[in-house]
């Protein structure tokens, strides 16, 4: 099996060209479409992005598959699966909003976040320059530096970052558990980017963060940098993250945050 180190090398490489190629589009201009509902958008960037993705990766690595949110999926042969999200952040993105990401994530196994193990993983966000990447054993890195979770969240409580879907009917059982979680929160933050969310639990910039809804390319590089960070991820179904709930904090707050959290689960 190629190391970790080495699928490392080749998403980080690959992640720093398509977001440059993702900024230079944006200053050229947009073309937006919607999908599932209004809110819910494509631009023709986040197609063309995770197209130079898939090729660049066909061309390392041929017998790996690839699931990507922009294209159909593709069988691996040699036990590696490709998990792209060309452009975490797309309503940041269109809205010159400085918080989006290219997410790559390679995984052993399928696309199936029930079976799959992560291990290699970045997220790069291209307005800020920041390369967050992780591999497993690796630990998680920003730069030279080692990331690492908060190691303890003080009596206000924690940073907690969270999200909404764009289904109208998920927003008021989204806005009701988010009134039981405001009591162990210092404050909660909404960036729009579940792998930038995930990043900044890894860095310590945020304290915790859950979202129910989010896709595998959403937090499959963003859940590996949490743990190599010494942090705890979980989630639904069966208590992995998955579209039924992503978790991901520090190992102090992490309980307190899933026992709030435990009917979602």
């Amino acid at each position: 099996m190629t190391r970790a180190a080495d699928l490392l090398e080749i998403a980080t490489r690959i992640a720093r060209e398509a977001g440059d190629l993702a900024a230079q589009r944006r200053r050229e201009g947009l073309e937006i479409a919607t999908k599932s509902v209004a809110a819910d958008i494509v631009t023709a960037a986040d197609k063309e992005v995770e197209a130079f993705v898939r090729a660049e990766l066909a061309r390392e690595r041929p017998e790996d598959g690839f699931y990507g949110e922009e294209s159909a999926a593709q069988e691996s042969r040699s036990g590696i699966t490709w998990v792209v999200d060309p452009i975490d952040g797309t309503v940041n993105y269109a809205y010159g909003i400085p918080a989006w990401a290219v997410s790559i994530a390679a995984v052993e196994g399928s696309a199936d976040t029930a079976t799959w193990s992560a291990v290699a993983g970045v997220v790069y966000n291209p307005v800020s320059g920041e390369m967050f990447r992780a591999s497993r054993g690796g630990g998680a890195w920003l730069g030279e530096t080692r990331l690492s979770v908060t190691a303890e969240v003080g009596a206000a409580g924690g940073l907690v970052a969270t999200g909404f879907g764009y289904d109208p009917a998920t927003h008021a059982p989204t806005l009701e558990l988010l009134g039981r979680v405001m009591p162990i929160a210092r404050d909660i933050r909404r960036i729009g980017a579940a792998s930038l969310d995930l990043a900044s639990v890894a860095a310590g910039r945020m304290d915790a963060y859950y979202e129910k809804g989010t896709n595998p390319w959403d937090h499959a590089a963003g859940v590996l940098l949490v743990e190599e960070a010494g942090g705890m991820v979980g989630g639904a179904p069966g208590g992995r993250p998955g579209k039924g709930m992503v978790i991901a904090a520090g190992p102090g707050f992490y309980e307190r945050l899933e026992r709030i959290l435990e009917p979602e689960l």
